[in-house]
Parts: C-alpha cells; sequence; structure tokens
C-alpha cells in the first residue's frame, strides 16, 4: 500500500502566529515534525501542505517536500486533499491512502504513524486514528482535551469536548475509579476514496455544536477505527506550551 504523510501547516494563528516557524533548540516546528514523520516505516512519501510562502521557504531550505495550497481551507482535512489531487494528476492512483499529521506536534513518535497506517493495512479501515487512556481527572474535564468512546470492534461511537461517559451516583472527582476514559489523539489516516468524499459533506449539527470536524464524518454513517496508543503526545498551541517544551528539553 502506497501512502501519503501530508502535514498541514496554518502561519495565521489566533492563539500563536507563526507557530510552525517557532524555533525549536535550533530547528523550525515544522522541521521537527516533517524529520519524525519521514522515520515512518509506513509511510511512503512525506509532503508540508501550507498556504504561505515563508514556511514554504522554510522548507525548501531544510530540504523538505513542500506544497503551497488554497488559503481558502478550512480545516487540515481539505488541505490533505488538495495535495492528493495534485499528485493524482502527476502520478494517477499511486496513493492508496493518506495521513493527516498534526503540525504542532514536534516531537510525534514515528510508531504512531505507523500504527494509524497499520489500521488501514490490516483492518481495511476507511478512517483511522488513536486514542489513549485519561490518567488525570484534570484532562477529564478540560474542554481542549477531545474524549472518545468506541465500541467492541472499536469503532468509535462519539467524540466530545465533555466527559464521555457520564458516570452516574458518583463524585466526579472519582470517575476515573469507576470508568475508563479515553481522549482523542488527533492524527488520522484516511482511503483515498473517503477523503475524496468527506470533503464533500456539510457540515453536521453535532459538529457545529462541539466543533470536530470528526462528528460530521460520523453523523454521514462513515466508520471511524479507533486504536490505542501509549505514547504521551504533546501538541503545541500557544507560546506558553511551547517554552515549557523547550525548558524541558
Amino acid at each position: 500500500m502506497n501512502i501519503l504523510g501530508v502535514i498541514p501547516a496554518r502561519y495565521a494563528s489566533s492563539r500563536f502566529p507563526g507557530k510552525p516557524l517557532a524555533e525549536i533548540k535550533g530547528k523550525t516546528m515544522i522541521q521537527r515534525v516533517y524529520e519524525q514523520a519521514k522515520k515512518s516505516s509506513k509511510i511512503t512519501n512525506v509532503i508540508i501542505a501550507t498556504d504561505d510562502q515563508r514556511i514554504v521557504d522554510n522548507a525548501i531550505g531544510f530540504g523538505g517536500e513542500v506544497v503551497l495550497t488554497s488559503e481558502s481551507h478550512l480545516n487540515g482535512t481539505s488541505r490533505c486533499h488538495e495535495v492528493l489531487e495534485i499528485k493524482n494528476s502527476q502520478r494517477p492512483g499511486f496513493y492508496d491512502a493518506v495521513i493527516n499529521i498534526q503540525g504542532d506536534e514536534p516531537f510525534i513518535d514515528p510508531g504512531q504513524i505507523d500504527q494509524v497506517c497499520n489500521i488501514l493495512i490490516n483492518r481495511k479501515a476507511a478512517i483511522a486514528t488513536l486514542a489513549k487512556k485519561i490518567e488525570e481527572t484534570e484532562d477529564l474535564f478540560n474542554p481542549n482535551i477531545v474524549k472518545v468512546v468506541f465500541d467492541k470492534m472499536q469503532k468509535a461511537l462519539y467524540f466530545s469536548r465533555s466527559p464521555i461517559p457520564f458516570v452516574q451516583s458518583q463524585p466526579k472527582e472519582d470517575w476515573l475509579k469507576h470508568a475508563t476514559f479515553y481522549k482523542h489523539i488527533g492524527i488520522y489516516g484516511f482511503s483515498t476514496d473517503i477523503l475524496k468524499k468527506i470533503v464533500m459533506l456539510k457540515v453536521g449539527k453535532y459538529e457545529h455544536l462541539e466543533s470536530l470536524e470528526q462528528l460530521r464524518w460520523l453523523e454521514n454513517g462513515i466508520d471511524i477505527t479507533v486504536d490505542i496508543t501509549e505514547f504521551e503526545s504533546v501538541g503545541i498551541d500557544s507560546p506558553e506550551d511551547l517554552q515549557k517544551l523547550i525548558n524541558k528539553i
């Protein structure tokens, strides 16, 4: 299976403008993500997808492959689709799947990328993603940490910013003692056919309420297969997050 890894990278950000070019110990964030993604044993090719010439120039400078995409994309999924269309115009039908790799996780584990690829390869999943067990009550009730529940076949039932499931008749501080909760790790794998389909879907009512794109797919009856990871990924949402990371390395 030929798998295209795409790293969407926007320059504009309300919380952290220019985040992909933020420096971490002598390398930009986007360079670190790219280098980690290139370590995957399952990815055929890795491409940075951006709407800003400054990120293009930086990528070329460190030898990364980069595509300048439209500024009109509302999310990384549609940006990944544009890259797929560009690649299909050059080599029709070559890629079987696309992995959407978060551009703000400079130390993403290549093993997690391989894990998502394996879901697509071995389980013939339409969409694949990861989840990790929640260990801290603070994380459980943090709306910025997305929670997921899934069935016995590891198909996602729902994603939410609220804690799910609700533990009835137990104080919230004890919920982790009475149920297992999972947070969503925001890496996705798509078969090329399903990627072409989902970018045509209209915003769903649950997506609108929770501001979670994956709810659009569930609402349209598309399966999302979830695998469990033990690795704690670190995403950078703000300059404060970046400084905390730099202080640790």
